[in-house]
């Protein structure tokens, strides 16, 4: 992928197109146009990143494919860890996550985790939609900067 820093720069600009010059907290925001535009990329970069692969045998498999490629080809690391119930529930932490690792631990400050997480959880529902699972992505931020991802598959 290109170079992180300007991924990092391109990030920093889509959050204050969508959240604005006034990043407070008290903002009530509808960050629902981060994720559409997390779950476009998202489902591009897996076009790309799995033209050469052979099809994934089952779901542990693609979310495996996301800890692993798919976040080594958008973040430059793996995912820290990847918990599952086995019933469709996947936890996936990053505990330094990119986009929280800059900013100052304060807890005024997690209350706007949200704008820095969301386009990621669109990114990963893009990728997982494009793999052929359908999933529900959110993400909590207890210690900064580690980010745990919870992805829901819905099945039918």
């Amino acid at each position: 992928m290109a170079d992180p820093v300007f991924f990092e720069f391109l990030h920093a600009e889509i959050i204050k197109y969508i959240v604005g010059d006034d990043n407070s907290p008290s903002k009530d925001l509808d960050l629902s146009a981060l994720d559409t535009m997390g779950f476009s990329c998202g489902y591009r970069i897996i076009e790309r990143l799995t033209r050469e692969w052979p099809k994934f045998k089952d779901e542990l498999e693609v979310v495996k494919f996301i800890c692993t490629d798919f976040w080594t080809a958008v973040y430059g690391k793996q995912i820290d860890n990847l918990r599952t119930n086995n019933q469709g529930l996947y936890v996936l932490q990053d505990n330094m996550f990119r986009f929280l690792s800059k900013i100052s631990i304060g807890k005024e400050l997690m209350e706007i985790a949200p704008n820095y997480y969301t386009f990621t959880c669109g990114l990963v529902r893009g990728a997982l939609a494009n793999l052929g699972v359908v999933s529900a992505v959110n993400a909590e931020v207890q210690i900064m900067p580690s980010v745990k991802f919870h992805i829901q598959v819905q099945r039918t």
